[in-house]
């Protein structure tokens, strides 16, 4: 085994739609980071299919990981570990990530270590910036997960503040620009026809849930819009709208999850205040790409007086990286080796 500097790790993920692998060197350099994304298969459908994305994944993990290999340039006998995401996720999507690293695991005989998805992801803050000033608010916001942490040391276990109790913010953006006829995934297609509109150009909900709550919900902004196009009651045929239009709606969309995203963050901010406060704040999660998102917390007037870490946008979208980062840790710091009755999960342990 290499020393704690120069552990090469490889690590697999595939709990929703892309087929991830990447090896990283001493939890934090990234050797290399391959991707496969299912968006043209899933497109059709407007989400992801379960059983069409395992499919494709049985199909796509020998060669992203053939090509994360030899994009590092290293023969997986030179591997020290394999990280694979054990949870949360599709459970026929994990079970091929899993196979596959249990198979390298075996014939290499490397340490073989599971990783919460969730978990890697908010550990992108700690591989774009090792010595994040702690405690970190969080924000996770994908189309599977939106929720807010508070970050008190490398590796968790971290506390979650607060929850979507039905739509994440990613799925509210696709389920937005159906309803607007842009395409499949919302989250892009809303930000560049946003880019052209005017975000007051109609009112949408901001639902904060109470006066206390750190929970999030977004299906009433879905209908909100929904009936601005087509009535209450939904009285009226879908409108045809011009470009004008979807881009004025777009932009209002956008925003409306945004604010909710920036105004829970705040109220979690605000709540610790009293017990010292937060030193930064860290977004993680496909949503975490959004450009309005990052502009508004780096100008907001709270929130922006807290040290910002914004993970580059390829360790934002489901990747093997930020995976192989938290299993070099695990299995550094920690000594967790799982073995290869390690099975998949849909949800995280705090959840399940």
């Amino acid at each position: 085994m290499n020393g704690r500097d120069d552990v090469l790790v490889l690590g697999i993920e595939t709990s929703c739609d892309e087929t991830a692998a990447a090896v990283v060197r001493g939890g934090r350099e990234i050797l290399s980071n391959a991707v496969h994304s299912q968006v043209a298969i899933h497109a059709r459908f407007r989400g992801v299919v379960p059983e069409v994305a395992s499919r494709s994944h049985t199909t796509r993990i020998l060669p992203i990981v053939q090509q994360a290999l030899a994009d590092a340039g290293v023969a997986a006998a030179e591997l020290d570990a394999v990280a694979v995401t054990a949870r949360p996720g599709m459970v026929g999507s994990l079970l091929v990530g899993l196979a596959a690293a249990k198979t390298l695991s075996a014939l290499f005989g490397l340490p073989l270590i599971g990783v919460d998805h969730v978990a890697a992801h908010l550990h992108a803050a700690f591989m774009t910036e090792p010595d994040v000033p702690l405690p970190c608010l969080a924000l996770m916001a994908s189309g599977g997960h939106t929720a807010l942490y508070a970050l008190r040391r490398v590796g968790g276990p971290h506390e979650r503040l607060g929850r979507t109790i039905d739509d994440a913010a990613g799925e509210a953006l696709d389920k937005g620009a159906a309803l607007l006829g842009l395409p499949y995934p919302g989250g892009p297609s809303i930000q560049a026809a946003a880019r052209a509109g005017r975000a007051d150009a109609i009112e949408l909900p901001r639902p904060m849930l109470g006066g206390d709550s750190l929970d999030f919900s977004f299906s009433g902004l879905k209908t909100a819009l929904l009936y601005h196009l087509r009535g209450p009651g939904l009285v009226r045929p879908m409108p045809e709208l011009d470009e004008a239009q979807i881009a004025d709606l777009a932009a209002a969309y956008q925003a409306a999850v945004v604010d909710t995203l920036i105004r829970k963050l705040r109220r979690a901010a605000r709540r610790a205040a009293d017990a010292g406060g937060y030193r930064s704040l860290a977004i993680a999660g496909g949503v975490a790409r959004n450009e309005l998102l990052r502009e508004r917390l780096r100008s907001d007037r709270e929130l922006g007086r807290l040290h910002h870490v914004f993970p580059p946008l390829a360790l934002c979208s489901d990747n093997g990286a930020m995976i192989a980062g938290l299993g070099t840790w695990l299995w550094c710091e920690r000594g967790q080796v799982d073995g290869l009755d390690l099975d998949a999960r849909a949800t995280s342990r705090r959840e399940g």
